[in-house]
């Protein structure tokens, strides 16, 4: 019995010894396995981080190449409002040049003549030719005798009694003629106010 006792002890020996090694090889496989679990997260947060470090610079670069061309467009724009505004009356002054002319050839004539009508009317001729001009470029003559006050277009520098009630409050003299360029006031009518 003794013989059959120490059997059985070495075959639960074994037995043990046989689920100790598949013991021993089940934490290795689950290791292995742990390991190439953790290697492959790894290598996929590696991949995550490389994308993201492309893409980083991808913005990066965007934004560079946006911040230059802006800056560029800024440069342009401010080069051509600067070539803009000095040559912005250079169309006006060209249209004036031909009343220029015939005012140097009025000048010229007022030297010789002896007919003051003729060299009046000569005058004349070459003031219609500049308003026409002007009027041109849109310059145009604010209306202000008879009209009412309206401070966007007229300045009061006077007020004098007003001869009839229909007078009152309404302008009655223009000391200074007052212009508006394309609906614009360049410069307020300076007007006298009946009260």
């Amino acid at each position: 019995m003794r013989k059959d006792k120490e059997q059985q002890e070495a075959a639960e020996e074994q037995v043990k010894s046989s689920e100790a090694t598949e013991s021993k090889a089940a934490e290795q496989t689950e290791e292995a396995s742990g390991d190439a679990k953790m290697a492959d997260k790894e290598a996929k947060a590696e991949d995550a981080s490389e994308k993201m470090a492309a893409e980083i610079a991808e913005w990066r670069d965007k934004y560079v190449r946006l911040s230059a061309e802006f800056d560029n467009y800024r440069k342009r724009t401010l080069k051509e409002k600067m070539d803009l505004m000095s040559s912005a009356g250079e169309d006006v002054i060209k249209s004036l040049l031909p009343v220029m002319d015939d005012l140097e050839r009025a000048l010229a004539a007022t030297e010789k003549a002896s007919d003051v009508a003729a060299v009046r009317e000569g005058v004349v001729l070459i003031s219609n030719k500049l308003r026409d001009t002007l009027r041109g470029r849109g310059l145009a003559e604010i209306e202000a005798v008879g009209q009412e006050l309206d401070t966007d277009f007229h300045e009061a520098v006077a007020k004098i009694p007003a001869q009839d009630e229909a007078q009152k409050g309404r302008i009655i003299d223009v000391v200074q003629k007052g212009y508006k360029l394309n609906d614009k006031v360049i410069r307020h009518s300076k007007v006298v106010v009946g009260e």
